[in-house]
């Protein structure tokens, strides 16, 4: 999944730089959504909710 991230960021930044800023803004989103999902998945882990055999 974090490779999904880096993937949508760098996206992000080329579409910025080439003036498309929908589809920036799109890749941007979807970084953050999927940063947020490894956020709570760590926590979850962390928290020993999840069992990683």
């Amino acid at each position: 999944m974090i490779k999904w991230i880096i993937i949508l960021l760098i996206v992000a930044a080329a579409a910025s730089l080439l003036g498309m800023q929908a589809l920036a803004g799109a890749a941007a989103t979807g970084a953050r959504v999927l940063i947020g999902i490894v956020l709570v998945i760590f926590l979850l882990i962390v928290l020993g909710v999840f069992a990683v055999t």
